[in-house]
Formats: structure tokens, C-alpha cells, sequence
């Protein structure tokens, strides 16, 4: 036991860390190669190659299909760009780790594995196509905290332009930078940062935030779709939707501290705030005067409120709000301060302490295998689904000849009850899958239905208007109506299995 400890706790080179950091990155996304589920959107860009990035604000994503598959469009690749992007996660954690710590070890790396293993991450790496610029935007931002240049302008202008870059392929990602901003403020006030080289350094990430949001306006900014550009309406009470919108991301964190996950984290946070002390400690030990003292513990008391702020971030502020767990990237950054601050303490009562981290670690890739299997079920589902559907049209040459057939909207909980156990034990796994829908119209041209659309305009006009009409075809999951030349799909409301309610 001994031996297996000291390889964890002896100093590694950047080979090494590489090495660990492309393992552990890869098992974390194997469960999600394995599943090969198309997800949502995956749907209809792998049916037309699809682009529409660049009215996103993302013209990056956009260019690196073009680049990775010799095209002009974006045929489906899946899993290249996903591997592609988990090598560059490696060489990135790589970096960072070199970054934070002088002679790093194993047991530092795990410090900063978080970025990666953030549970909420799951359903951004979910997308065939969306997940790899997603990763590649972390990848940017972490470079732009890592990059060092002997020439003050070069240090300047790079990282500003892997900022300008991240932001193209996801705009989500500056709240990672931002997170990353507030530990490196840590890192100087463990690393007994001199009181003078603190204005620099906090200078010199506003400045280069700020240019890397200038060149992204001259560059991607102008491709966005106004849509998608409004920010909350500051004339209309905009901090108390501000508040609702914390509140209902709150909701969905809640969800991950289920069962053990409770007394994990619980563990991890009191060894947090036994780090956090004993930093507090330190900046009071300092030999500067008292006011700066108390200034430098005051940056770092408000780097916690400002990372779990930054856990949705600039999202709050838009004024079509997303809650999904793609929007979470800065929980990451989160999870990376209790690891960090967590080091600190177990590292301080011995040294082979912060081996305890694998746990947590450990749990979270649990989760995603977890995650992985309810996919599985989900693509089986979803493919039953679809061959049923494909059956019902073609057995009837009305449906096959009806010049439109219209499917229409209807959400609920309970349509993959094959997962209700395991949604029961994690309530967080329904969070991430984030389907709740039975079938995508874009499906059916898959099976060769090219006369099926999702019913928009005339939005859910088949649930009340046409029920006194008897079915064409009835299933346990939908009715098929048929009215002259036109067809609608109405589905059931499936029913919850009380025992296995989540």
C-alpha cells in the first residue's frame, strides 16, 4: 500500500501528468462514446450536415468543422472532434498544473481534474457535434490563465486572443476564465505574492478580458442573431429576475447532493473550510501593514461569493435565460476551489492525505457511467420509438401520401420509465438528460418519413381539435388521425409509476 501511495505523492514531470491526465479525461467521456446517442440538436445537423453557428455568436465552432472535415459543411464525425478535444483537455490540465504548483505530484493533479469531471459537463459533452468546441472552449481559457511571454505585449495580446477564441466556440466559457481569475488570487495569497505585484496582476486580467471581448466583437460578435443577444430589460425590476433566475439554477445544483453524494461533498467542504483558515492564517502572518493585510483577505473571502456566482454567470443576465446543466461550466471552477482549498488542509496533517480527493473523484465518475447506461436506454427507447412510428405510416398509404403530417408538442417526466429507477437513486441524471419528449419529427427521414414536422404555428391545435375524430391508429403512446390530406400525430400523456416516482 505503501508503494501504490508514493507513486501518487513523488514528484512528476509534465510527460507523466499528460499521461495520467489523458487516462482519467478518457474514462470520463468513454461511457458517452460507447452510448453513441445522437442528442437533440445532433438530430437534424447529422441529417443535413447542418452548420448555424455562427448566428449563435459561435462562427469558431462553425470554422473548426469546416477545418476538421475538408468540407464546407459539418457531415457527422462523432467521435474524432470529441477525442480531438480530449487530447487538448490533457495537454491543458497539463499546463495548469504546472501553473499552480512548483513540484507537482499525482495527488496535485486531482486537484484540477474537476475541470473536467464537473458532473453538469455531461450534457455539454452529451452533443455529437456541439460537445468538442465546448471542450475546446475550457481548453482556450485555461491556455489564456497558463500562457507566459517574456514580452509584456505578447502576454498581453495572446491570452486575449484565446479568450476572443473561446468565446467563439462558447460564450459560457468566460465564466470558467473568470473562476480561474478568482483562484489565481488564492494561489498568490498561498504563494505569499508580494502586495505590489497584486495590482498587476489583477490588471492584467481585467485588461485582457476586455480586449478579448473587443476582438470577439469584431470578429464573431457579428454574425449573432439579435434574438440571441438581449439582455434582461433593466427597466423592468431586472435584480429580481436576476434573483429568480440564481433561485432556479440553485434548484437544479440541489439535485447532485442525493444519497452518498450528500456526505462526499459535506466531507470535501469541511476540509475546504479547514484549508480556507489555514490560508487566512497565512495573509495574517504577512509582513505587510495591517490595511493590506485585510485587503489581500478581503479579495480572497470574495473570490468564494464570486465563483459560485460565476457558476451560471453571465447567463443570469440574458433575457432568455437557460437552466439547462450546459450553461453550468463555472460549477467546475467550483468544485476546483474546494479541491484546491481541500489540499491545503490534508496536505498540512500529512502528506498522503490529499489522496482522499479520489473519492469525490471517484463518485463523479460514477455519475457518469450512471449518466452513460441511461443514455443507452434512452437510444433504445428513442429507437423503438421511431420504428414504430416509421410502421404505423408505411402500413397506411393515406399517412404515406398525406401531403403534411403534423406530430405534435407535448413534455412530460415519464416518458423513459425504463430509467425510473436510476433517476430515483440520482435525481441530478434526469437533469442532465434533459429529454422529455417522445419523438424529434427530424427523426422519421432517418426510416425514410419525409412528410412529418414538428407542430409549431399550429401548436398543440392536434390535442384539442381533433379528438372527437377516431384514430387511424392507436398506440400506447400516440393516436394517428387522418383528416382529408393531412395526418396528426397526438401523443398520450404517459403515466408515472408511483413506486418508482422521482
Amino acid at each position: 500500500m505503501g508503494r501504490f501511495s508514493d507513486f501518487f505523492i513523488k514528484e512528476i514531470g509534465r510527460r507523466q501528468a499528460w499521461l495520467f491526465f489523458l487516462f482519467a479525461t478518457l474514462v470520463y467521456v468513454l461511457p458517452l462514446i460507447l452510448a453513441d446517442y445522437p442528442y437533440i440538436d445532433d438530430n437534424w445537423r447529422s441529417l443535413s450536415a447542418g452548420m448555424a453557428w455562427a448566428e449563435q455568436g459561435r462562427l469558431f465552432t462553425q470554422l473548426f468543422y469546416n477545418a476538421l472535415t475538408f468540407t464546407g459543411a459539418a457531415p457527422n464525425i462523432f467521435p474524432l472532434p470529441l477525442l480531438i478535444a480530449t487530447l487538448a483537455m490533457s495537454s491543458a490540465l497539463t499546463s495548469l498544473t504546472f501553473h499552480y504548483f512548483r513540484q507537482p505530484t499525482i495527488a496535485c493533479c486531482l486537484v484540477l481534474l474537476p475541470l473536467w469531471y464537473n458532473p453538469f459537463l455531461l450534457q455539454n459533452l452529451s452533443y455529437q457535434y456541439d460537445g468538442a468546441p465546448m471542450a475546446l472552449s475550457l481548453v482556450a481559457v485555461i491556455y489564456a490563465i497558463t500562457f507566459r511571454h517574456p514580452s509584456r505585449s505578447v502576454q498581453w495580446l495572446v491570452p486575449s486572443f484565446l479568450i476572443a477564441l473561446a468565446l467563439g466556440l462558447y460564450q459560457i466559457s468566460l465564466n470558467v476564465f473568470l473562476g480561474l481569475c478568482c483562484l489565481e488570487l488564492l494561489r498568490a495569497a498561498d504563494d505569499k505574492m508580494p502586495w505590489p505585484q497584486w495590482g498587476a496582476l489583477i490588471g492584467w486580467k481585467f485588461a485582457q478580458v476586455l480586449l478579448g471581448w473587443l476582438i470577439y466583437c469584431v470578429t464573431a460578435y457579428p454574425f449573432l442573431g439579435q434574438n440571441r443577444a438581449l439582455l434582461l430589460n433593466w427597466s423592468a425590476q431586472p435584480w429580481l429576475q436576476v434573483d429568480i433566475n440564481i433561485g432556479r439554477v440553485l434548484e437544479k445544483v440541489v439535485l447532485l447532493f442525493h444519497g452518498g453524494f450528500v456526505w462526499v461533498f459535506g466531507v470535501l467542504l469541511l476540509c475546504a473550510i479547514a484549508g480556507a483558515v489555514g490560508l487566512g492564517m497565512n495573509v495574517l502572518a504577512r509582513k505587510e501593514s495591517a490595511p493590506k493585510r485585510m485587503l489581500i483577505g478581503l479579495l480572497c473571502v470574495l473570490t468564494v461569493p464570486a465563483v459560485m456566482l460565476l457558476v451560471s454567470g453571465v447567463a443570469l443576465i440574458f433575457r432568455d435565460f437557460n437552466e439547462g446543466a450546459r450553461t453550468l461550466m463555472g460549477f467546475s471552477v467550483l468544485l476546483v476551489l474546494l479541491f484546491y482549498l481541500s489540499r491545503l488542509a490534508l496536505a498540512s496533517v500529512h502528506e498522503r492525505l490529499p489522496l482522499l480527493l479520489l473519492v469525490p473523484l471517484l463518485a463523479m465518475l460514477s455519475l457518469s457511467f450512471a449518466y452513460g447506461r441511461v443514455l443507452t436506454v434512452q437510444k433504445t427507447f428513442a429507437t423503438s420509438a421511431l420504428y414504430s412510428l416509421e410502421r404505423d405510416i408505411s402500413n397506411h398509404q393515406a399517412l404515406r401520401e398525406a401531403k403534411r403530417i403534423y406530430m405534435s408538442v407535448t413534455y412530460s417526466d415519464y416518458w423513459l420509465l425504463g430509467a425510473a429507477g436510476s433517476f430515483k437513486a440520482l435525481p441530478v441524471l434526469h437533469y442532465l438528460l434533459n429529454i422529455d419528449f417522445y419523438m424529434l419529427a427530424e427523426n422519421l427521414p432517418k426510416v425514410g418519413i419525409t412528410n412529418v414536422v414538428a407542430e409549431r404555428e399550429r401548436r398543440n391545435a392536434t390535442r384539442v381539435g381533433y379528438q372527437h375524430y377516431s384514430p387511424l391508429v392507436e398506440s400506447p403512446y400516440y393516436r394517428i388521425y387522418l383528416i382529408g390530406d393531412y395526418g396528426f400525430i397526438v401523443m398520450k400523456e404517459p403515466a408515472p409509476i408511483k413506486s418508482l416516482r422521482w
